[in-house]
């Protein structure tokens, strides 16, 4: 769908873990409001990642072209210092030391969850990979690209999470990589203030992705189906309707007073009024309450 009101015209973004899911809802969300977008991830075509999906960073870009965008795919380990420190040094270079919107939704950890087992009988292997793909790749993208942000006084980071808040989310494991990015946006929030940079965690509900739809055997075209499956399926979310959330939220120009805060796809679109692809506003938060009562 191509965004009518190009708002991020001129801007720089770079979503990192773009090649799916929230991360190619969002490339291609910012491309179609006028950002030209680095979408960063290590699934090429011919070189898959060890996620073993069929998705690559140039179909995201692909799509950012179909939908009137600019993008531009890179492919970063972004675990690897070197890689990520390559990446921005050629943003530097060829947008003049210009970047304005950082997306971290580097993940990468389903695959790693033992969702039945407690903390010591999980794979310790496994949960430490979790927090270096989830965690310490954020961090390393973001000790990267704050410089850039820093010297045009202006930037904003956005870390992809799940919740809003810091309750247990069923795994250890799990738990701690996506509190930890609440945690890393709330602190880059006190330390870039001064700086004219906004940093706020972000989360979608009940993702819609690719992946979602394999595991039900589902397509978007029947997607409902799934819920016969999961009923809490049908409160769903397409990774538009992430897209839209923050292209909101770097169109915003009062986005400063939300430095530090950490935000929801149904709350913003509440506050902004955007929709879902098929123009629903699918609201996860009040959904959760109701079916899953404290």
């Amino acid at each position: 769908m191509t965004n009518s009101v190009r708002s991020l015209e001129g801007k720089i973004a770079v979503v990192a873990g773009g090649t799916r899911g929230a991360g190619r809802g969002i490339a291609v969300a910012l491309g179609a409001a006028g950002a030209t977008v680095y979408v960063t991830g290590r699934s090429v075509r011919g070189q898959a990642s060890d996620m073993n999906r069929k998705e690559t960073i140039e179909d995201t870009v692909d799509i950012i072209h179909t939908n009137g965008g600019v993008g531009i795919p890179v492919r970063v380990d972004h675990t690897v210092e070197s890689e990520v420190r390559e990446l921005f040094e050629r943003i530097r270079q060829e947008q003049q030391g210009r970047l304005d919107i950082l997306v971290n939704d580097v993940w990468g950890g389903d695959p790693l969850c033992e969702w039945t087992k407690p903390f010591w009988e999980h794979s310790l292997s496994n949960g430490w990979l979790m927090q270096e793909r989830a965690v310490h790749s954020h961090i390393i993208t973001s000790y990267y690209a704050a410089p850039l942000m820093i010297a045009n006084r202006t930037g904003l980071i956005i870390e992809i999470t799940d919740g809003v808040d810091y309750s247990y989310r069923g795994q250890l494991y799990y738990n701690l990589a996506k509190t930890s990015v609440i945690h890393l946006a709330k602190g880059m929030a006190e330390d870039l203030r001064t700086h004219g940079v906004t940093a706020v965690a972000l989360t979608p509900g009940f993702l819609r992705s690719e992946a979602m739809l394999d595991h039900f055997g589902v397509s978007e075209a029947n997607w409902q189906d799934a819920a016969k499956i999961d009923p809490h399926f049908i409160a769903s979310e397409t990774p538009y309707y992430i897209g839209q959330a923050v292209v909101a939220l770097a169109s915003d120009p009062q986005v400063s007073e939300k430095t530090g805060g950490a935000f929801s796809t149904w709350g913003l679109s509440d506050e902004y009024g955007f929709k879902d692809a098929d123009d629903s506003q699918p609201h996860w938060g009040r959904y959760f309450a109701e079916h899953f009562p404290s």
